[in-house]
């Protein structure tokens, strides 16, 4: 019964919570701030606002100094909404702190303090102020002494009823702290009646004290002295952030002070801080402009400093503030909330507007609140208060302490789960319930208890590990708690596993070769596996064009595959499957290796005249390590990069520094690294600076030293000149040494132009076709380098002397003659002859020489080729050396051959028999201008061989003995003394088989012979006629 009467007396709040989603407590919309009213305002009325939000409507009440307003007063107070408004405020009755308590069905939240004043400004005592008299050169301080006030005041001062304020410069001062009148130094012009001016702008009222008289002693004027300060600011000043804030410092003194302002620690001074008339002004105060300030003041006489602290305050904000919170009977309340501020805040605790003290269940530190075995007297509205001296927040919050029968309608058993063999599955019991319900399983009839495979986790849910096809089946999660019981069923289903049967495997490759890593599963029939692939992480797009993988395979298979793998993709390849159930992965890690990287920051530590010392820095190993570096260099002289010696001869993969050696003194070289391994040779490396090797004694001899020729009493020679690359520094030059043979001493000649191949030496006793020996060296700024061996080079010599004897000349042809002559017996004294030279004209040239042809050495007749026919011809020979031609031998003439006949040889018969070809033609009748027929020339060959056979005869008929394998192309040629005339049209005979299978055709080809002049006679023929 006692259960009973608990479940009923709970069902209103059960109610209130099915409509939980619209039924809330009081939420502030707008709290009341701090009012200053004006004791002279025209308005009648002061209202501080507040507004909530709440379902039910909340309703309103106000507190003025802990205290309940009574709100009945009509007359003075009413509502407004939720504001209050008083009437004819009054400052003894009104004046205090006011609260705004705001109360539904669900509790009550009270508001911030919002603090009413009242702004009011009195009038001065009218008793008579004393005269103030003091010294010319003296300070003076006069006091405003305001009235009783509240607000904030500002102050001004009247010299002898002038309507202008007096005027503040570098001597006067008007303190807005203080309202003080200060003078640093009292001038003549000073004297007079001072009235200070008293403004309050919140009450907008404006006072006048009554004149104080200053007046200049008689007896004396004060000397100089040193600064006295007498406006200081406070050794410690709080400031809100974001404010404007002034500190005030002035001093007496003579001559009047100058006033500086400095921070402490030497740090300058912000460009928005304003310095002048005693005052500095940091507007919009942060927190880097706290710290220590100085007002240093000083004259001739001596300085004086005023120090003083700023600091920076905060009200109170928020960094953590509380929230809702809906729980069940006997649970744990935990709330903490944080605020930050300057100072540190402290932290109050109130639930529906009480204060909240710890006790046995509540536990209060700081900022954190403690409930524990909650009851439902615990439900409310909570508030979390942070306060500092300069304001106070508020945190509002609402617990809900709920109780209910256990209830599967908003999280029921999931109907239908799926495990997999060898798996394991949960299956989530999470009924709404309060307090926490017992949980129990079914299987069908069988009650669950926990084993080594089953267990009924902390929450409720059931957890089945190593799962066989015998767990599948119904089962039913049972609640209860001391409201009630509630069942809910859910079915398990077991599957067969998915099991990654062929997974990727590590590989090791080089690039460029396709590979394809393998990815296959077997599994249940009716799951359906997706297959993904990611390389080191990221997942591979497959949709995208994709120039090297493609995903290859079918429904149980996943392969990836790699085409033309390059060196970006080693890394880790992951296989992924994933089913409804579960997600399995694979990883491989893949290794492509490469030809090295280009060395890099190939540099030059040092140069000489012949080697070279390199450093480098390795380049990228690409997976497979440097086996062997090789130095290549370029120079303005070489045809691209050349590989060069080193030291050592072989640079293994651990070495990066060598020697270059051989190389050319003074050329411009430039080096580059190439690295290789065991796959190949890589790029090379970037060029190194361009160098110039050191200069040295150049060491290779001109090659090619000869000579000889030119004018009597020269003596040439000439050699190959040295290439640049072999020069070997600066100023070359040759050194070119001869004497006659059989001489000891030798002449010595210097040819500094580099690109010289040649020198001349003249001299008149030089006998003409003397030999010297001679030898060629080269030199440079260096040194004399190195000589050539000996060479024989022959003085110059005369032209011959003796003209060639016994000239003939005899035509062969109408395009060709024959000039012969006797040979020329010569001595050194005659003229040595190195061949002879023939010249031929014509007798109608109009030139006198109109052809010239050389023969060298003792030939003594030349062929001569393509003259005009019937043309006579003159002919002279002359003998020639390295000086030049002698004179020549007395002209002969001759009349070339006529013409060869023009016309060809026409009606050609041919016949054919066994081995023999019988030929027959017409006798050919030459021109007038023509030669005569002397005979003829046959040119016959088997067709698609090279080799042309001849025959002659002076008869128009011939017969060729030939083999008769092929057909034969046959030609015929007149032969005359102007030369052999044209060819006839070229015949083909063919060959017996293939003449006997076109035999039905020989009218047609007779016809066709007959039109070209060319009969062709058959079988049909009298031999007779031929042979």
């Amino acid at each position: 019964m006692t259960l009973l009467w608990k479940f009923v007396s709970l069902l209103p709040f059960m109610n209130c919570f099915a409509v939980e989603e619209t039924l809330h407590g009081p939420i502030f919309i707008q709290e009341p701030f701090d009012v200053t009213y004006s004791v002279s305002s025209e308005e009648s009325e002061v209202l501080l606002n507040c507004t909530a939000r709440g379902h039910p409507l909340p309703h309103y009440r106000w507190k003025q100094n802990g205290t309940d307003i009574d709100l009945t007063m009509n007359y003075h107070y009413r509502l407004v909404g939720g504001s209050l408004a008083i009437n004819n405020p009054h400052k003894k009755q009104d004046i205090g702190t006011y609260q705004c308590l705001v109360t539904n069905s669900f509790g009550t939240i009270v508001s911030r303090t919002a603090k009413l004043q009242f702004a009011y400004l009195e009038s001065f005592e009218t008793k008579a102020r004393s005269t103030v008299s003091v010294r010319k050169g003296q300070g003076v301080v006069l006091l405003c002494g305001p009235p009783p006030h509240y607000g904030d005041l500002s102050y001004a001062w009247i010299f002898n009823d002038n309507p202008l304020y007096v005027q503040e410069d570098s001597r006067r001062f008007v303190s807005q702290e203080t309202g003080n009148l200060y003078i640093a130094k009292v001038e003549p012009s000073d004297v007079g009646n001072y009235t200070c001016v008293v403004t309050n702008t919140e009450a907008k009222q404006s006072v006048q004290g009554p004149p104080t008289p200053l007046v200049l002693r008689s007896d004396g004027v004060m000397g100089e002295y040193e600064p006295k300060i007498e406006v200081r600011f406070p050794e410690i000043t709080y400031a809100a952030k974001g404010s404007s804030v002034k500190l005030e410092c002035f001093a007496l003194g003579n001559p009047v002070p100058s006033i500086n302002w400095k921070r402490s620690d030497g740090s300058p001074l912000a460009r928005k801080i304003n310095t002048s008339k005693g005052i500095l002004e940091i507007p919009d105060f942060q927190q880097e402009e706290e710290g220590s300030y100085e007002c240093i003041v000083g004259n001739i006489r001596g300085r004086n400093v005023a120090k003083g602290q700023l600091f920076i305050y905060a009200l109170p904000e928020w960094t953590r503030s509380i929230q809702n919170a809906f729980l069940s009977l006997y649970d744990t309340l935990s709330w903490e909330c944080k605020a930050s501020g300057n100072p540190r805040p402290s932290y109050s605790w109130f639930k529906n507007s009480q204060p909240l003290t710890s006790e046995e269940r509540i536990q209060i530190e700081n900022g954190t609140l403690t409930i524990t075995m909650l009851n439902i007297s615990d439900s409310g509205l909570y508030q979390c208060v942070a306060e500092n001296k300069y304001g106070s927040i508020y945190s509002n919050a609402e617990l809900k302490v709920i109780v209910s029968a256990p209830d599967f309608s908003k999280h029921p058993v999931k109907k239908i789960s799926v495990a997999q063999v060898g798996g394991e599955v949960t299956i989530e019991c999470k009924p709404d319930a309060s307090p926490k319900a017992v949980i129990s399983w079914k299987k069908g009839t069988e009650t669950l208890g926990q084993n080594k495979r089953i267990f009924i986790l902390e929450d409720g849910s059931l957890k089945v590990y190593n799962v066989t096809k015998s767990d599948a089946g119904v089962y039913a999660c049972i609640a209860m708690n001391q409201f009630g019981v509630a069942r809910n069923t859910g079915e398990l289903i077991v599957k067969e596993r998915t099991v990654i049967t062929i997974p990727p495997s590590k590989m090791d490759v080089t690039v460029g070769e396709s590979i394809v890593l393998p990815c296959a599963v077997s599994k249940d029939p009716s799951i359906e596996v997706l297959f993904s692939w990611s390389f080191n992480g990221d997942i591979i797009d497959f949709k995208r064009r994709m120039t090297h993988f493609e995903r290859v395979g079918g429904e149980s298979v996943g392969d990836l595959m790699i085409r033309n793998i390059q060196l970006n993709h080693s890394g880790k390849y992951t296989c992924t499957v994933q089913t409804a159930m579960d997600i399995l992965s694979e990883t491989a890690e893949i290794i492509v290796r490469g030809t090295p990287g280009p060395p890099r920051d190939v540099s030059i530590e040092h140069i000489s005249s012949t080697t070279a010392v390199l450093t480098w820095r390795p380049g990228m190993d690409n997976n497979s390590p440097v086996q062997i570096y090789t130095i290549q260099t370029r120079t303005p002289f070489s045809v691209g990069w050349q590989a060069v010696s080193t030291v050592p001869e072989v640079i293994n993969g651990r070495t990066h520094t060598a020697t270059v050696v051989d190389l050319n003194p003074w050329v411009e070289y430039e080096f580059r690294v190439v690295a290789g391994n065991s796959i190949g040779i890589g790029e090379p490396s970037m060029p190194s600076e361009l160098l110039r090797t050191k200069a040295s004694i150049p060491s290779v001899a001109p090659t090619n030293v000869s000579g000889g020729g030119g004018s009597r009493s020269e003596l040439v020679i000439t050699w190959e000149s040295v290439p640049e690359e072999l020069q070997n520094g600066e100023g070359f030059g040759y050194i070119i040494m001869f004497r006659p043979l059989g001489s000891t001493s030798w002449t010595k000649a210097v040819v500094t132009s580099v690109e010289a191949s040649k020198y001349i030496y003249r001299n008149e006793s030089i006998t003409p076709l003397f030999p010297f020996e001679v030898k060629v060296g080269v030199f440079n700024h260096e040194g004399v380098g190195t000589l050539s061996p000996i060479y024989i080079v022959y003085s110059g010599e005369d032209e011959p002397q003796i003209a060639p004897t016994g000239t003939s000349i005899q035509s062969f042809s109408a395009s060709e003659m024959e000039v012969s002559w006797n040979p020329v017996a010569w001595n050194r004294h005659t003229g040595r002859v190195l061949g002879y030279e023939v010249l031929y004209w014509s007798d109608d040239s109009k030139d006198s020489t109109t052809g010239k042809a050389r023969v060298n050495g003792n030939m003594t007749a030349k062929n001569i080729t393509g003259l005009r026919a019937n043309t006579m011809y003159f002919a002279a020979v002359r003998a020639y050396n390295t000086a030049g031609s002698g004179p020549s031998s007395v002209p002969v003439n001759v009349t070339t051959k006529k013409s060869p006949p023009s016309q060809r040889p026409a009606n050609i018969a041919w016949r054919l028999t066994n081995s023999k070809i019988c030929l027959n033609w017409e006798h050919v009748k030459t021109m007038e201008n023509e030669s005569e027929v002397l005979g003829y020339k046959i040119l016959y060959r088997q067709n698609r061989q090279s080799t042309t056979h001849i025959l002659e005869t002076n008869n128009t008929s011939a017969e060729l003995l030939v083999p008769f394998e092929e057909d034969y192309l046959i030609e015929i040629r007149t032969i005359s003394d102007g030369g052999e005339g044209s060819s006839s049209e070229e015949i083909r005979i063919p060959t017996m088989s293939s003449l006997s299978s076109r035999a039905t055709h020989a009218c047609h080809s007779v016809a066709h012979v007959m039109s070209t002049k060319i009969m062709i006679l058959g079988y049909f023929l009298n031999f007779s006629v031929f042979c």
